[in-house]
């Protein structure tokens, strides 16, 4: 559903535990990092304004620090930010769709990329579960040149890892005879009533899944996700397993109390791109269980969506006939 913003990452198998479920963005606790011992001289740090910005070209690895730098840009994402940040440059030799990676940075960071004329045209906070950040579907012109500025949330600073690589999407197939979420295509100034469980009251708020095998599609616009909330049924054995993959990174919760009230995260997995996972609820034969699916990122400026498959053994209807649940996981590969 298009209204939820980001939820706390919580560890699988965790106490129940309250989440925000509103539609603004929850506030994080500032982080502030040591100053690093890295020498920058000794790596290929970035520079520290777009006047003196190392250039580099894809694909790339390298480390660096912000720590000691100046604060010369301060681009909310969503978040404002007075933590110091650095500037590399790149100009593609011909246009391609980049990903740029910040995971294994050691504080909180932030990513920033403009164009030649100083316009912001991607950012990223929290891509990842440890609020490091990743640009997917970067489309660069070539002969542009473009500027990456590695920036860090509230003051935190720190050693950063930068990776950049052509971006390579996953694309997944929907069975024939599954359900479908049916939802109205993402698109900006959209107002989703559409399966979007505590956070709306339109017609549909909880999307009840009858089909082992189930069809969705999810993703954003500018700050706002696509989140989507449904209710299975506990089948005989008390046993419920749901494998699910997607073409972005995606969350898998269950929830629980099931109070709009009370409402957190049980337990998560994150599925996708191209990259199965399979999460296990146990409960009464019969009852209902709270399930939420939705990215686990959001960008600016920028509309995306993307498929997402949820395999179940529920009882009742099956998309492909004479199939174990085993048989179907194929279908990812």
């Amino acid at each position: 559903m298009r209204a939820l913003l980001f939820l706390s990452i919580l560890l699988m198998a965790c106490p129940t535990m309250a989440v925000d479920l509103g539609h603004t963005a929850p506030a994080k606790p500032i982080a502030v990092a040591p100053v690093s011992p890295v020498d920058p001289a000794l790596v290929r740090q970035g520079g520290d304004t777009f006047q003196d910005a190392f250039p580099i070209t894809f694909p790339y690895a390298g480390t660096g620090t912000t720590a000691g730098y100046a604060d010369d840009y301060d681009a909310e994402c969503p978040y404002d930010a007075q933590s110091p940040d650095v500037v590399y440059s790149l100009v593609p030799a011909e246009s391609v769709v980049l990903t740029v990676d910040l995971l294994g940075s050691s504080y909180d960071t932030k990513l920033h990329v403009y164009d030649q004329d100083l316009n912001r045209i991607a950012c990223n906070d929290d891509f990842h579960p440890d609020y490091t950040s990743k640009i997917e579907q970067l489309w660069l012109q070539g002969g542009v040149l473009y500027y990456l500025v590695i920036d860090g949330y509230g003051e935190s600073s720190g050693d950063y890892v930068l990776t950049i690589s052509e971006y390579e999407p996953c694309l997944l197939e929907c069975p024939a005879g599954a359900q479908l979420e049916g939802e109205p295509p993402l698109t900006n100034g959209y107002i989703d009533e559409w399966n979007g469980g505590c956070n709306t009251e339109g017609s549909t708020p909880f999307q009840i899944i009858t089909n082992s095998v189930f069809c969705g599609v999810s993703g954003f616009y500018d700050f706002i996700r696509d989140t989507d909330w449904f209710i299975y049924t506990m089948p005989a054995g008390g046993v419920l397993e749901v494998t699910g993959d997607a073409e972005d990174d995606t969350y898998m919760f269950e929830l629980g109390p099931q109070n709009c009230d009370e409402v957190g995260v049980i337990q998560n997995v994150i599925i996708g791109p191209c990259n199965e996972a399979t999460m296990t609820i146990t409960g009464e034969p019969g009852s209902t269980v709270w399930f939420w699916v939705g990215p686990t990122t959001f960008g600016e400026g920028v509309v995306v969506e993307y498929d997402y498959v949820l395999l179940s053994n529920i009882e009742g209807t099956t998309a492909i006939e004479n199939h174990s649940l085993s048989a179907i996981k194929g279908l990812f590969n």
